[in-house]
């Protein structure tokens, strides 16, 4: 499986592509949730084998969300700082209106009604 951690834009547009890829048949997961990790420095030496973002130990630090999607296959990522949300979440209603047509609905079982037993008088 492939990570990649992206900016709010570019996730948006791979997010896209993969609602397109599976629109026949397919999952795709989608994530959200509170975060203390901020991407690391860029002129920083690297550790080997060490990740784009680590966690931030100041306690006075603001939260930020990761949001990641995956099929099964290709995994994508994506931090937003509170400013960023709302113009993020609009964008993410967009992209899911847009692709909402694949969805299923959920087939409804009919319930047996169970025989009452008669009482004799």
């Amino acid at each position: 499986l492939r990570r990649m951690l992206l900016e709010p834009d570019p996730f948006l547009n791979e997010l896209t592509k993969l609602y397109e890829r599976h629109k026949g048949a397919g999952t795709v997961w989608v994530t959200l949730k509170r975060s203390n990790l901020r991407k690391k420095p860029k002129g920083g030496a690297k550790k080997a084998g060490a990740d784009d973002v680590e966690e931030d130990e100041s306690s006075a630090a603001e939260y930020r969300c990761i949001v990641r999607a995956t099929d099964g296959k290709r995994k994508i990522s994506t931090l937003l700082g509170p400013r960023e949300h709302a113009k993020f979440q609009a964008a993410y209603a967009l992209v899911l209106k847009a692709h909402m047509d694949s969805l299923k609905r959920k087939e409804k079982r009919e319930r047996k009604k169970q025989k009452q037993p008669a009482t004799a008088s």
